[in-house]
């Protein structure tokens, strides 16, 4: 079996296993206490923080060690807008964040504040003027995250960052999916990151607040971690994910340059052996082991259960693998094709031969997928007889109303228009997707009994 799915968890590292296996029988006493037992606990606390601080790039006394990272991204924007209540409650975050962020956005507009979403192109990226256009004199905080965790585009977080330095805004990043290759370089005034992500142990989250930041810890504190993350401190996973940092950090050049090699190679290789397929992601800013591509005709859910029975285990942002049925916010922020969509995302020490097998089996288990669906064969012609035609795919989900379109936009001559109707919200996306793949015109969409008209016009 082969693992693709780092992104979400990255398998468990070596020196992770060895620290946790080691330090279960060191670091389990209060390290608050001053008996012998405590003080060997507090050595390993302090040494794994000195470890984790360095990495990040900040003072051991700014890092406290969270249970999640998702609890670390909602203790530091919960507490940095506290800090900064009498400026503003104004929050400003980019629209491809990861779910804890947009989460604690949420919480924060409910209970009366104001949020900005900034936009992003199609690679997935946010411009720093725009990133800057949203600052205001009473925003309390900005968030942006250090690289993409669906697309793997990086952000431009140094322009961005200068540019809240000038507003004096602090900036909150979420360096989750980056902090394994290398330490985020702009001045960050806040900084969290989730140690499975590297090889650490679940369970262990990182917080680093800059000494001059405004932070109001918010809910109840107790003496541990500086008062900003309550309960007793889980020593020998802290460890174990302070080693592993420190060891993934030390294989990050030789092995960031592999994994781009090979990434490289999915990149090209996709896009010549699968008719109708869009690489989505900046191709050259982007982090070196992560490649989201999204298939026509296919529904998501289906291909990874093919992929999973023939060894391979990646994910989706395709609505059709969602319970909410609805296409995944970064896709539909990028305004790309989210029907199909795959993300592979290697872990570190993925071997060559693994990625030509899946490089191999994608083809057919993307064939096999449309064929189960009815999807058109590409270059069928059309009788083009009528001159305009409506299609009804209410109530049915992605891809469907992309395959029904594509059955029978030949039936109308060059100039007809195809009307969709469809109440899949995965077809706001897919459809105008297609029209760009296909080389068709997009007229537009207005709502029908329950749905949307998405009216197609065709050019070839």
């Amino acid at each position: 079996m082969s693992y693709f799915d780092a992104a979400s968890s990255a398998p468990l590292h070596p020196v992770a296993r060895q620290a946790l296996q080691a330090s279960l029988d060191e670091g389990w006493a209060d390290p608050a206490r001053l008996y012998r037992e405590g003080r060997r606990a507090r050595l390993l606390l302090d040494a794994a923080r000195e470890a984790a601080a360095e990495a990040v790039g900040c003072r051991s006394d700014e890092l406290v060690f969270t249970s999640s990272g998702t609890r670390a991204v909602h203790a530091g924007i919960a507490g940095a807008l506290a800090g900064r209540r009498r400026v503003g409650a104004h929050l400003v975050v980019s629209a491809v964040e990861h779910s804890s962020v947009l989460h604690s956005a949420a919480a924060h507009a409910a209970d009366g504040g104001s949020v900005t979403e900034v936009a992003v192109g199609r690679s997935g990226a946010v411009t720093a003027s725009a990133f800057a256009a949203a600052l205001r004199g009473d925003t309390a905080l900005a968030c942006l995250q250090s690289a993409n965790h669906e697309v793997g585009t990086v952000q431009p977080v140094a322009e961005v960052a200068g540019a809240c330095r000038d507003a004096g805004v602090p900036l909150l990043v979420d360096a989750a999916q980056s902090l394994a290759w290398g330490a985020v370089d702009a001045p960050w005034s806040l900084l969290t990151a989730s140690a499975h992500k590297w090889g650490g142990p679940a369970g262990v989250g990182l917080l680093a607040v800059r000494k001059g930041v405004r932070f109001a810890t918010q809910g109840p504190a107790d003496e541990r971690e500086s008062g900003r993350a309550a309960g007793f401190e889980n020593i020998p996973a802290i460890v174990a994910a302070a080693a592993s940092l420190r060891a993934v950090r030390a294989e990050a050049a030789a092995e960031s340059v592999r994994l781009r090699a090979l990434v490289d190679r999915i990149r090209a290789r996709v896009a010549e052996s699968v008719p109708d397929v869009e690489v989505v992601g900046d191709p050259v800013r982007r982090l070196p082991h992560l490649v989201t591509f999204s298939c026509l005709y296919v529904d998501g859910e289906t291909l990874l259960h093919e992929l999973d029975r023939a060894g391979f285990s990646v994910s989706s942002g395709s609505s059709c693998t969602s319970s909410t049925l609805t296409p995944s916010h970064v896709l539909k922020a990028m305004g790309v094709l989210s029907e199909g969509n795959v993300r592979v995302s290697l872990p570190v020490g993925a071997a060559e031969a693994d990625v030509e097998r899946f490089l191999e089996v994608l083809p057919g288990a993307v064939e096999g997928v449309r064929k189960q669906l009815g999807a058109p064969v590409a270059g069928t012609p059309g009788s083009g007889s009528a001159q305009d035609l409506v299609v009804d795919a209410l109530g049915k989900l992605c891809p469907i109303p992309v395959i029904e379109l594509a059955k029978v936009i030949g039936d109308v001559p060059v100039g007809g228009v195809v009307t969709v109707l469809a109440d899949d919200e995965a077809a706001r996306l897919d459809i105008p997707a297609w029209c760009d793949m296909r080389s068709q015109e997009y007229v537009g969409a207005h709502p029908v009994g329950g749905g949307t008209a998405y009216r197609v016009r065709r050019l070839n």
